[in-house]
């Protein structure tokens, strides 16, 4: 995932947030909601009840990984914030990767 493509602003971040749509399962909240623009953008927070920051870190970087291995799979013209839940450190790479994925085929059967 490129820089530019991050939800940097406080602003657009809390908007996506508390205005929204969510889609959850055990180990991930998805929060979205459209906008104008053809590129997607995404925000990732990971609290502190998982974990030190390294653990955190670990975590973002996998989640950013997952998002540039299958970048096909968001449906565009969205913003994106995806929330960590606890469960999340007793599974495996791979088992993330299926689970987001699986949640964000929900999610786009959810907004048809």
């Amino acid at each position: 995932m490129k820089k530019r493509d991050i939800l940097k602003s406080k602003i657009l971040f809390n908007d996506v947030y508390n205005n929204g749509k969510r889609i959850s399962n055990k180990y991930y909240v998805i929060c979205f909601s459209k906008k104008d623009f053809i590129k997607n953008n995404y925000g990732i927070a990971v609290g502190k009840k998982i974990g030190n920051a390294v653990i955190r870190n670990k975590i973002k970087r996998q989640i950013r990984n997952i998002i540039d291995n299958n970048i096909n799979i968001f449906p565009k013209f969205h913003n994106y914030i995806i929330i960590c839940k606890k469960e999340i450190l007793n599974l495996s790479y791979e088992k993330m990767e299926l689970e987001l994925i699986n949640l964000l085929n929900k999610g786009a059967s959810y907004e048809k």
